[in-house]
Order: structure tokens, then C-alpha cells, then sequence
């Protein structure tokens, strides 16, 4: 049974919110499933994504194959390095705990990268919203008051 790791829609219209399920390959995209392991919302900036890093990399080694959009957020949490990393120790290039202190090195710096892109985001929101020049009304001279001046 071919298996596929891929999105589920839910949410209403223009408003999308995704479940990251194992489920086989010819089921209907949001019909049944075998796993649920994770979800995305692409509404926020930066799309948020909880995901079960250990019930993925069980999956992945077992043979499934991501979607392309699932395989970008596999990527983006550090799944498929994490995999990566084990397939190197398995062929004996290095050990487990080099592996695993490669991944936390690499998830530290990737959580701070995430903390800026958030920052930056919030930062600019603020700006458009605040940095608008206030708007000031200009009073038109009607002829009676020029030439009351004049």
C-alpha cells in the first residue's frame, strides 16, 4: 500500500487550516487517513507549524513519501536533516551524539532566525500603522473672505 505523508484541508472558505496526515495514496485528500501527525496554519507570518518531529521521521523511514508542500515543511523543522543526520550514522561516518548535537546546533541557530523573521514582522505591522502621516484638513478661501482680505 503506497503511503503518502500530506495536507488535509479544514477551515472554512479563504480561510485554509491544514492537518499533516499519513494516509494512503489513493484515498481522497480529506477523507480518511491513517495518522494525524501535525498541523499548519499558513495564515500567520510565519506560517506556524506544530508537527510531531518523531512520528514523521517513523513514517519517513518506513517509506512514505512527503507531498511537495510537506516535504518543504519537513524540511523547515528539521525533519529531513534530522533523517539525514541518523542515515549517516547508520552508515557509520559518525556517531548518535555527534548527530544529535549537529541537529540541536542547527535547531538553536533556525529558532533564532525564526524569533527575527517574527520580530521583523511584528516590527512592520507596527510601523505601517503608526508611521502613516496623520491626515490634516485644508481649509478652502471662498471669494467672500479673499475679498474681505483684498
Amino acid at each position: 500500500m503506497p503511503v503518502k505523508i500530506r495536507l488535509q484541508r479544514h477551515g472554512s472558505k479563504k480561510r485554509p487550516f491544514y492537518f499533516i496526515v499519513v494516509a494512503d495514496a489513493r484515498a481522497p485528500r480529506d477523507g480518511k487517513f491513517i495518522q494525524k501527525i501535525g498541523t499548519y496554519n499558513p495564515l500567520t507570518v510565519p506560517a506556524s507549524v506544530q508537527l510531531d518531529r518523531q512520528k514523521a521521521l517513523d513514517w519517513l523511514h518506513k517509506g512514505a513519501q512527503p507531498t511537495d508542500t510537506v516535504r518543504r515543511i519537513l524540511s523547515f523543522k528539521g525533519v529531513l536533516y534530522l533523517k539525514h543526520l541518523l542515515r549517516g550514522v547508520k552508515l557509520g561516518l559518525f556517531d548518535e551524539t555527534a548527530a544529535m548535537e549537529k541537529f540541536q546546533k542547527w535547531h538553536s541557530e533556525h529558532e533564532v532566525h525564526l524569533k527575527k523573521r517574527q520580530e521583523d514582522n511584528r516590527k512592520s505591522k507596527y510601523g505601517a500603522r503608526r508611521g502613516a502621516a496623520p491626515v490634516r484638513r485644508v481649509e478652502r478661501k471662498t471669494e467672500d473672505s479673499a475679498g474681505a482680505e483684498g
